[in-house]
């Protein structure tokens, strides 16, 4: 009689993913159009990211600036939370950033800078902007 172990046939099973419909409402994270974006600061000025926005697509994200490292992407949670938000609510994208024009707080961890709100050709600018060192 063999004592010889066989492997589980489940654990060698193709693993199958299905997506659930459902889940929280969320703004398309891409657009091809222009784009208006807020500039977010910390409490020292130093940019951490930006969110950003276009109507047409009902997509809006946040980007955050890479050279910020672990801190930013940590405050940036805040940002994202709020566009997730908004959507929930039904808000429309730019209609969010003003949101968070509004709500801004200079005395909070992060804050939008003041002024910043600005229109891009396209997404792809917002992206190069978070990318810089």
């Amino acid at each position: 009689m063999s004592r010889e172990q066989r492997p589980n046939p489940r654990l060698n099973e193709d693993l199958l993913f299905n997506e659930a419909p459902g889940g929280p409402p969320r703004y398309s994270p891409m657009t091809a159009g222009p784009v208006h974006y807020l500039t977010i600061a910390d409490r020292e000025g130093e940019v951490i990211g930006y969110a950003w926005a276009n109507d047409e697509d009902d997509a809006a994200g946040w980007e955050v600036r890479k050279a910020g490292g672990d801190e930013a992407f940590n405050k940036g949670a805040r940002w994202a939370r709020k566009l997730h938000d908004a959507k929930a609510r039904g808000v429309a994208p730019t209609a969010a950033l003003a949101e968070m024009i509004h709500e801004s707080d200079l005395t909070k961890s992060s804050h939008v800078v003041p002024g910043s709100l600005t229109e891009a050709p396209n997404l792809g600018y917002v992206e190069g902007l978070a990318d810089q060192e």
